[in-house]
């Protein structure tokens, strides 16, 4: 018998025939995706995204800022597994679990919940050969989503959080986009759900007494809010680094050739790019010298780019059209107050 068949009958636990209710753990381990995302069976309302017994909404704390979108977030985890803790890594989710997040947007974003509507959902899912992503487009009437494995564009014309009205050329990422983000060393990894992410609101509790998760040691990290202006700035800069660049930014991810790494558990400054030459100027780097001058966000690389929207320019470069103007001043905000040497 192959290893998914010997994990499928451990996961359905010897369910009598017949299709059980809630999601279909044989359609989750195929090889091949689904065509539309309802066959999952994770919503007992697709047009609602309201989920069946098993699937739970959760966020994070700081979520990757995406020109905007509304993001909502499901997990799925086999009965009879949990999720292994891990401190500073993403915990490791049994076989069978299932990622959910769908970006939507409405046309005034200061009022999120009135049009709103769906754009795309991707689903990462933890198959026995490792993880797998799918993205999948939803309809104009916002009733299915269709797996959509070369990405595709929207033209978006909203309100930004702060009354700016834009037009956003947003793109649903192909599947070999997916891998840059996704790389750990020769693995595909998912980003968020990391213990800093996830601790706040009692999620985790939430999960440890759902039996999503293993038990929770006594001291929990949790990632500074970037939004709360009552912390340091340097403190929320690093957190807002840390969930928009470090997944690529780091020794064994797409970006690691840079020599940048931006995780927020990263002590040494000059990886994390103070007084640091790029490893190619010109262009890319706006014809500045180094990723950051103390106190001169004007001289500084990262500021420039995380402000730009030109391809080849723009960081991050996938997963926005537009510049994130909180975090871009959040940025400037902290390189400013630096000390010069």
């Amino acid at each position: 018998m192959r290893l998914a068949a010997l994990i499928l009958a451990v996961l359905l636990g010897g369910c009598s025939a017949g299709k059980a209710e809630g999601p279909d753990l044989e359609l989750i381990l195929s090889a091949a995706p689904a065509q539309y995302l309802s066959e999952y069976g994770l919503f007992a309302n697709l047009a609602s995204e309201k989920p069946v017994k098993g699937v739970v909404p959760y966020d994070l704390i700081n979520p990757l800022f995406s020109d905007h979108a509304l993001k909502h977030r499901f997990v799925f985890v086999p009965g009879g597994a949990k999720a292994a803790y891990s401190d500073a890594d993403v915990f490791a989710f049994p076989v069978g679990t299932v990622l959910v997040k769908t970006f939507a947007f409405a046309p005034d974003l200061r009022a999120p919940t009135e049009g709103q509507y769906r754009v795309e959902t991707r689903l990462l899912i933890h198959k026995a050969s490792g993880w797998a992503a799918f993205a999948y487009i939803w309809n104009a009437d916002g009733t299915e989503a269709v797996y959509s494995p070369v990405g595709g564009h929207r033209s978006i014309e909203t309100i930004t959080p702060s009354g700016v009205p834009v037009t956003i050329n947003y793109s649903v990422p192909n599947q070999n986009q997916c891998k840059t983000c996704h790389q750990t060393g020769n693995a595909f990894l998912p980003i968020g759900p990391k213990a800093r992410n996830l601790n706040h609101h009692e999620q985790l509790e939430n999960w440890v007494s759902r039996g999503l998760l293993d038990a929770l040691p006594a001291s929990v990290p949790a990632s500074a809010d970037v939004s709360d202006v009552s912390i340091p700035a340097d403190v929320r800069a690093r957190a807002w680094l840390d969930i928009n660049c470090a997944h690529c930014h780091k020794p064994d991810g797409s970006a690691s050739n840079s020599g940048l790494w931006l995780a927020s558990t990263e002590t040494d400054p000059v990886k994390l790019g103070v007084g640091k030459h790029p490893v190619a100027a010109g262009r890319g780097a706006g014809n500045l010298f180094k990723v950051i001058v103390p106190g001169a966000p004007d001289r500084s690389i990262m500021a420039y780019r995380i402000g730009s929207t030109e391809p080849g320019v723009a960081m991050p470069e996938l997963g926005r059209s537009a510049p994130d103007p909180d975090g871009t001043a959040l940025i400037r905000l902290w390189i400013s107050e630096m000390e010069t040497p």
